[in-house]
């Protein structure tokens, strides 16, 4: 009884002075409004707000309101790549410094940079948000207006997906290369599916798997990530035994927690292309589950989507532990448009282009310092967390997916054009430099103050700056060009430079330095596809052959110093004569690295940049031609497939 833990109060009550009943009845009106309060106003009091509202009457959903402003802050840090991919930060994670750990996710892999994914753990920063119902099953239980028709998108190519003749290069000299390429991949595959079948990646030295925290319970991701470089390759055996294993065995039912922008790159994009290169509905059919399992990630009050996520029943969401302030991370919630875009054509549900158009209209209101989209923003304040601009780690894919999301439209997306080159401006005004020595390089912005620093990441920005030549401001194609030349040089002299011939994470232009890596803790190469990535690009838009010659020179050195009995690993120290292996066989390895060079050694039919967007995973995309898929397209009550 409360009146009994009152001193000087009966039980009865019937004895109570008028001052004690009005003390009595301060306390608890005190108490009730303390409770309702604590029920109705916390931030994350809508899962108690449903245990006093019906199902008719539960509460309207926040995310993509028009007053909900989105984006992230600039912290450094030392990041991965599937973290999208590296940076140092000023919350430093608790990891070792060693080198050896600096191999795992690519939050890893644009944004975040260089943190092994055995020392992967999300810290949950804050309460993760109730999974909304009405958002987590839109995807898969709303009415679909129309069905895609994978015969009518091939009517839509302008060119076969392989080529006329696969790609094959009529010079014998580049089809040899060509073939060496080739059977890189056959090897890693083998020793993949030897030692670490079904399990993320390969670990060659102790010839063993390795599955990680990244991806949130899901398996197979080297799997997954090597569908469409086997399909392109003509590896169709291997192929067929991916492909079964994603039948069979590929469980989307984890309950783990999951890096959103890796699981989109790799097993989004994966599906994806896999799909759409072979017209397999399993790779349809799966996407689409996943992809549906992704959109709680967007139930803040903002619309931003929270870096980490379960992929289980509950759907919460939670920002990265290291991020400042809880916030979101650029490159990580700007990586999703082409494969949501798709996801939406694949289904005929808008859902996932509304999530990714609603991030794009709240990016439009934010005041830009300088022009300049910092690295962190808040998910739920919708402010910028600090200012530190990054064309690497942090920040480098959310550029690449604008101007991808042009071509990738048909050029028909005036506004992605639109906020590209207005970035693009901003960056060559504030962040491109000129060594003494000559050499063109994109350094870092914190707070105004330029960080002459250069990351591996940061180098498919030659390539960035070269598919996007052609459509921006009059006159300037060939200045793009040239900008677009003379980074990818940059880049290449930070893999001459070193004893290895291969490139460190990162490098730097100050203190008597250039292009190369000035601490310990950047000297490491971890397999990465960035430099060769600029190369294909160049020498599709120029053919000059300095760029195959720079790939075969990448070839070379990874032979030498990354091939080991099991498979291909990371080094330590790109500067050392003798080198030490990190033993890890990274998935983007095969998905990208490998890709890139086969495609650079191939004719420009194969995979022709007419046809074909490449998400920041090297998986291909098709070019949307709406216009095509809606001639070709035919009422269902005719018996066939109709389009949007």
């Amino acid at each position: 009884m409360v009146l009994r833990k009152l001193p000087g109060v009966s039980a009865s009550g019937m004895g109570l002075r008028l001052s004690q009943k009005f003390v009595f009845l301060l306390f608890l009106s005190g108490l009730v409004t303390l409770c309702f309060g604590a029920l109705f106003f916390l931030p994350d009091s809508v899962r108690l707000k449903r245990i006093f509202l019906s199902k008719n009457e539960s509460p309207a959903v926040t995310v993509g309101s028009d007053n909900e402003l989105s984006k992230k802050v600039p912290v450094d840090q030392e990041h991965q790549r599937t973290g999208l991919k590296g940076v140092e930060a000023i919350v430093k994670p608790k990891v070792s410094r060693k080198p050896s750990v600096t191999h795992g996710a690519r939050t890893v892999e644009r944004s975040v940079g260089s943190r092994a994914q055995d020392e992967w753990s999300p810290a949950r920063a804050h309460e993760p948000p109730a999974r909304d119902e009405r958002v987590t099953s839109a995807a898969l239980n709303a009415p679909h207006g129309t069905t895609f028709s994978h015969e009518t998108f091939k009517k839509c190519l302008l060119k076969p997906a392989l080529g006329k003749d696969q790609g094959n290069p009529s010079d014998p000299e580049t089809l040899k290369r060509r073939e060496k390429v080739k059977e890189m991949m056959k090897f890693a595959w083998d020793n993949y599916k030897s030692y670490a079948w079904g399990k993320n990646e390969l670990r060659p030295l102790t010839k063993n798997g390795h599955i990680g925290n990244m991806f949130g319970g899901l398996r197979g991701a080297s799997i997954v990530d090597s569908l469409d470089t086997l399909y392109i390759m003509g590896l169709m055996e291997e192929y067929e035994e991916a492909k079964e294993w994603v039948q069979n065995s590929l469980d989307l039912n984890s309950n783990g927690e999951a890096s959103l922008f890796e699981v989109n790159i790799r097993y989004v994009g994966g599906l994806l292309s896999a799909f759409y290169l072979t017209g397999a509905e399993i790779f349809k059919q799966k996407v689409l589950e996943l992809g549906e399992k992704l959109l709680p990630a967007f139930n803040t009050p903002t619309g931003i989507p929270r870096g980490v996520i379960n992929l289980g029943s509950s759907g919460t969401s939670w920002s990265w532990g290291w991020a400042s302030a809880g916030s979101s991370i650029l490159a990580e919630f700007g990586t999703l448009h082409l494969e949501f875009v798709h996801l939406s054509q694949l289904s005929g549900n808008p859902v996932f282009t509304e999530k990714v158009m609603n991030i794009r209209k709240l990016l439009n209101k934010m005041e830009k310092p300088h022009g300049l989209y910092p690295n962190f923003l808040s998910p739920v304040s919708g402010n910028w967390v600090q200012h530190h601009v990054s064309i690497g780690g942090l920040g480098d894919s959310f550029y690449e997916y604008l101007i991808k999301s042009f071509l990738m439209s048909d050029k028909t997306d005036e506004e992605a054009k639109k906020m590209y080159y207005s970035a693009m401006e901003a960056i060559e005004t504030n962040l491109v430099q000129k060594s003494p020595g000559g050499l063109t390089y994109v350094a870092e912005w914190r707070g105004g103050i330029l960080d002459h620093k250069m990351g591996h990441l940061a180098c498919f920005s030659g390539g960035m700056i070269g598919i996007g030549a052609d459509d921006g401001p009059v006159g300037q194609k060939q200045h793009y060009l040239d900008l677009a030349a003379e980074i990818t040089h940059t880049c290449h002299e930070s893999y001459s430079r070193s004893a290895t011939k291969l490139g460190p994470e990162a490098f730097r232009f100050d203190g008597g330095a250039e292009a190369t890596a000035t601490r310990l803790s950047d000297r490491y190469y971890i397999l990465r596809p960035e430099v060769i990535e600029s190369y294909m690009y160049m020498w599709r838009l120029t053919h000059d052959p300095k760029y195959r010659e720079w790939g075969w020179e990448a070839v070379e050195a990874l032979e030498k110093h990354c091939r080991v009995d099991a498979g291909f690993s990371g080094i330590r120290d790109v500067y050392a004569s003798t080198v030490s292996h990190d033993n890890m066989q990274q998935s983007f390895f095969l998905s990208e690295t490998l890709k890139y060079l086969y495609l650079l050694f191939s004719d420009d039919d194969l995979l022709s940049l007419e046809d074909w967007v490449f998400n920041t995973e090297a998986h291909p995309l098709p070019v949307v031609r709406k216009t095509c898929l809606q001639e070709h397209s035919t009422r269902p009550d005719d018996g066939q497939t109709t389009l949007e």
